[in-house]
């Protein structure tokens, strides 16, 4: 009977561990050609695709509107209806 070592799961039994990432790097790599061929017909890569789109954050505007709103200053009626027909153009094109 073997004794159990949890190291090496049963001493004298020769067990290697592999990291994961070890066995896991060809089967990333193989996941990402696959993104990358089928980005423009998938739902998830024109969503990926989209998001690279997008600008970059400006944090002064940020904190801001962030000021605005804890001031009491911040108009929310006129930027929420310019917000939602921005959007509303972008699921209608």
């Amino acid at each position: 009977m073997l004794d159990f070592d949890a190291r090496s799961r049963f001493k004298g039994e020769n067990c290697r561990v592999n990291p994961p990432e070890d066995s896991l790097a060809p089967d990333k790599d193989l996941i990402m050609e696959q993104i990358l061929e089928n980005i423009n017909t998938t739902p998830i890569g024109q969503v990926l695709k989209k998001i690279a789109s997008l600008p970059e954050v400006r944090r002064e505007k940020i904190l801001d509107v962030r000021q605005q709103l804890t001031e009491g200053k911040y108009d929310f009626n006129g930027y929420l209806d310019v917000a939602l027909d921005k959007v509303l153009e972008e699921l209608t094109a």
